[in-house]
């Protein structure tokens, strides 16, 4: 059976999110501890998402990543050094660290990486995500090597969006088995 990474951004996933909703409806889906939920510092990040690839790898069956917001730069940032096999990734509503209005805590996440991931991938964004506009986001997928959604006025794609059960995000998961 393939693992699931859930892999949150800044301030975790509360109960009422829909990678936490996943993560107890799902087997196979094990949420990425962070260091600091908080106050993101990107070296530890990377390093707990590579340990948690690790991990997941020893069973022998590459794991997809499914990421909200900071935590699909997570998987960015590590891809750009690391290289444990992945099968693929879901990128959800990934955030523009490099505009100037980006939150304080998420500005030493940039650079953004701007290379192809060496795995399958699939970014989801909004077009009225308050962190990323469409057309970075779309700029990200194609640096990525990965597919693209529009999902259409849909905010950050969390709780305070309406995003609790999000069945089209399940179908979305379920195409990179």
């Amino acid at each position: 059976m393939r693992t699931i990474l859930l892999v949150p951004g800044l301030g975790n996933a509360g109960p009422g999110h829909w990678l936490s909703l996943w993560e107890g409806a799902l087997r196979q889906a094990r949420r990425v501890s962070m260091p600091n939920w908080d106050h993101p510092h990107r070296p530890d990040w990377v390093e707990a998402l590579d340990q948690a690839i690790r991990r997941a790898n020893d069973g022998g069956t590459p794991p997809i990543l499914v990421a909200h917001a900071l935590g699909c730069l997570a998987i960015a940032h590590w891809a750009a050094d690391r290289h444990q096999p992945v099968h693929a990734a879901l990128l959800v509503a990934p955030p523009d660290v490099e505009r100037p209005e980006s939150l304080e805590a998420l500005k030493s996440w940039a650079p953004i990486p701007w290379r192809g991931l060496p795995f399958q991938a699939r970014v989801v964004a909004s077009s009225s995500d308050p962190h990323c506009s469409l057309q970075r986001a779309r700029a990200m997928a194609e640096a990525w090597d990965a597919a693209f959604t529009d999902v259409g006025p849909r905010g950050h794609l969390n709780p305070a969006s309406g995003y609790g059960e999000w069945p089209r995000g399940e179908a979305l998961l379920q195409e990179l088995f």
